[in-house]
């Protein structure tokens, strides 16, 4: 298996009221953090977003507009289907604390697989591509439903793991955490 990873940020960040990725936890960004702990977990990355991102990693904006997070992930599983990978690692900006091992456990399940609760965090063959995209102009728009639609497993892992950092509380509070 050689998995891509993408980062998911190309959310609005509207409870935030500004862009979730350049936040900074423990003086990085949320963005930096987020690659750093998946790039030993994968061969390459990139990372989904919908605006300028000064980065050194492929930046894909959604391929269909308005999708929520599926539209990023049908743009990461164009790319690295280009790139000869056989699987896309997504995981969300917005969760600092995503297991340092993911992908691995993701692999470990099967070839279609998502954390329970959590679905931006999973593993997509990129041969699922055509199939999103047809779920997609079916009017699909729910993660799970796609999922479920594709025959996608899911793996139960500690939700403490998946703290979302939607509010400035929920940043003060993982940054509590960090320290």
């Amino acid at each position: 298996m050689r998995a891509l990873g993408l980062v998911l940020a190309g959310g609005q960040s509207r409870r935030m009221g500004t862009d979730k990725a350049l936040l900074t936890l423990g003086g990085e960004t949320l963005l930096a953090r987020a690659l750093r702990r998946l790039g030993p977990q994968v061969e390459g990355l990139a990372i989904s977003a919908n605006m300028p991102i000064n980065a050194e990693y492929p930046i894909l904006a959604d391929e269909v507009a308005d999708q929520g997070p599926l539209g990023g992930v049908l743009a990461g599983l164009v790319h690295a289907k280009s790139q000869g990978f056989s699987h896309l690692v997504t995981v969300a900006v917005d969760t600092p604390f995503f297991p340092d091992d993911l992908a691995a456990r993701l692999a470990a399940s099967g070839p279609r697989v998502v954390v329970r609760g959590h679905p931006v965090f999973a593993l997509w063959p990129v041969v699922v591509e055509n199939d999103l995209r047809q779920a997609l102009a079916d009017g699909e728009r729910k993660l799970f439903h796609v999922m479920a639609r594709l025959n996608f497993t899911e793996l139960a892992l500690p939700d403490a793991a998946f703290f979302n950092v939607n509010t400035r509380d929920d940043l003060a509070q993982a940054e509590r955490w960090f320290t």
